[in-house]
């Protein structure tokens, strides 16, 4: 396959040469209430262009900043490229935040205006309201339960409406906006995820955004034919790179789901050609498919676990390579097995798969690539506008990163920081000099990851600030403990101990849902996560999981204790983030009598 070439215009001039030139053509898809809506290129950037003209005529001004509360859906992304159209900057805020987050995010921003998916989002933004001076107007895509407040917000169509009668005195202002667009000139503002302090906001340009499509070209074989699915937040850098990046300066088609709920159903129905999830949805993929066959007879299991041992050489080995013998054994795995686990996944159609935002463990990678999916490992930052290296297809070496893609030069620096450099690295962080200059120091990002090189590819050993010291003076990294014992289809989360310690201990989440099927199987009753956690059962299963996991780890980095967690992590009590990051301090902080227990 022959890659396109990036054209040298920004994105949202990419949207207006899609309209001009394939006006008809397949651009979103949205699922309404079990329907698929489809909407053309043309109609995508009508809908754009009315909607940043709407934005004017309320009163946006030249450079301002929009943000937007909302779960992924066409209105997102029409927002997004109407306020780009008109010179405004987008500014993305997860919709899983609680009020006093999202009122951090758009008073730092300085948001003139907010967009807001429903009445949920709205009830946030009202709450906060009295700490934002600089907000003037919330416009509300989903009305419903609004009309009757006492100064009911803006509909997204009446900012459509606005925007088509403004357009009438107003013919020629896109148009004359969009050419005088310059690529140094700033997109968007991604929130970082807020893991260790208060999230920063990186200002990504149009420039970022067009150096980052080269990359993501060669990595998704990404042409007009191409299909995916936007489900994970486009206020992440990682769902931006290929819900808008890669598909408008291809020219592929995105489709939307009804909820994050239904992704499994919505990726059976649309089979994408090139699809992303982070380690947690990979896991949760793993686990789903260790349900299903648990639900088989004893046939079944014992040909799935006879499929896995005889095809898991194959993994990671490059079809090229495969002998006559394996072709045929993988071949007839595939038509009694591992098909049928494609079509269930909805990945059977997918030339490419990937993993990043966080680390995974390797034994989860090579799963999916021993039923044929073809899962590689990515790794980058908001402030690389995303994917800054990732594992060829052909060439996987397990625990690695893989090489750096097209427009990036990567090295390690200091302390083996990772560092690098090229077209897509960020411009600074908005008000925050002091933060900016630490970062991006003469040209080179300087990321906070340790990393090594293994075989000519990059691995990544772990943050250069979360590096454990124990009390024989061992350096251990929590992650690689975390990422291998999180490999249980029963073991959710791991939070690692060990810092001044005199060994290794561990807080662990169990996975409810797998767990729950197998109480139920060994007809152990339980009527909370509480007690289901606290059956000495249930810790007998998971000790036997620590101790598979302990076999693969090091003496000095094996866990000797640890606790189960009564309850599951929530972004509402600020144990994880909005990306679902746990905040290891405030862990540590909240669970220290526990964690002191450990040691006793």
């Amino acid at each position: 396959m022959i890659t396109p070439e990036v054209r040298d215009l920004t994105l949202t001039q990419m949207l207006r040469a899609h309209a001009r030139e394939r006006p008809e053509m397949l651009a979103l898809r949205q699922k309404d209430f079990g329907i698929w809506q489809a909407y053309s290129w043309q109609d995508y950037y009508e809908r754009a262009r009315h909607f940043g003209l709407g934005l004017r005529a309320l009163g946006l001004s030249e450079g301002g900043h929009v943000a937007i509360i909302s779960e992924n859906r066409v209105e997102w992304v029409i927002a997004q490229m109407g306020i780009g159209l008109v010179n405004g900057i987008c500014v993305g805020v997860y919709p899983t935040s609680p009020w006093n987050e999202v009122a951090y995010v758009l008073e730092h921003s300085d948001a003139e205006m907010v967009v807001c998916e429903d009445q949920e989002q709205t009830d946030k933004v009202l709450e906060a309201w009295p700490r934002l001076p600089q907000l003037k107007h919330n416009i509300v895509i989903d009305m419903k339960g609004l009309r009757s407040y006492p100064a009911p917000p803006s509909s997204f169509q009446d900012i459509e409406a606005r925007g088509r009668e403004f357009e009438k005195t107003h013919a020629g202002l896109i148009d004359e906006l969009l050419d005088s667009q310059q690529m140094e000139d700033t997109a968007l503002m991604i929130y970082t995820s807020g893991s260790t302090g208060r999230p920063k906001g990186a200002m990504i340009s149009w420039g970022n955004l067009h150096a980052a499509a080269p990359g993501l070209f060669e990595l998704l074989r990404v042409d007009e034919n191409s299909s995916s699915l936007s489900y994970l937040p486009l206020c992440h850098v990682a769902e931006q790179a290929l819900t808008n990046i890669a598909p408008v300066y291809a020219g592929s088609t995105v489709s939307f789901g009804e909820s994050l709920r239904t992704v499994q159903e919505d990726l059976r129905e649309i089979a994408p050609t090139f699809f992303l999830g982070v380690p947690r949805i990979w896991e949760k993929l793993h686990s789903a498919i260790y349900i299903k066959m648990q639900e088989t007879g004893r046939f079944r299991q014992g040909l799935f676990r006879r499929a896995m041992k005889a095809c898991e050489p194959m993994a990671t080995k490059p079809d090229s390579q495969w002998s006559l013998m394996e072709r045929l054994t993988y071949g007839a795995y595939y038509w009694l097995v591992f098909r049928a686990l494609q079509n269930f996944i909805g990945l059977r159609r997918c030339t490419i798969a990937l993993t990043g935002a966080a680390p995974i463990s390797t034994g989860i990678l090579q799963f999916f690539r021993t039923i044929g999916v073809p899962l590689v490992e990515v790794y980058g930052q908001t402030e690389s506008t995303g994917v800054a290296t990732a594992q060829p297809v052909d060439d996987i070496r397990l625990g690695t990163v893989g090489v750096a893609v097209s427009g990036v030069e990567v090295k390690l620096g200091e302390h083996n920081e990772i560092i690098m450099r090229g077209g897509s690295m960020f411009k600074g962080y908005y008000k925050n000099d002091e933060a900016t200059v630490s970062t991006l120091k003469d040209g080179w990002l300087h990321t906070g990851d340790v990393g090594e090189w293994q075989d000519g590819q990059l691995r990544i050993v772990d943050r250069l600030k979360d590096i454990m010291i124990t009390a024989g003076g061992k350096n251990l990294s929590p992650t690689e403990i975390e990422n291998t014992i999180k490999a249980s289809p029963y073991i959710k989360e791991c939070i690692v101990i060990g810092e001044a310690r005199k060994y290794v201990s561990a807080l662990l989440q169990i996975d409810f849902e797998t767990v729950a099927k197998w109480a139920e199987q060994e007809r152990i009753a339980y009527t909370t996560f509480r007690s289901l956690t606290e059956d000495e059962r249930v810790r007998a299963l998971i000790q036997g999981e620590v101790d598979r996991g302990n076999d693969k780890l090091p003496q000095v980095a094996q866990i000797k204790r640890f606790h189960l967690l009564t309850k599951e992590l929530d972004h509402d009590d600020d144990e994880v983030t909005a990306t679902m990051k746990v905040r290891r301090s405030n862990i540590y902080e909240k669970y220290t009598d526990v964690i002191e227990s450990l040691y006793a």
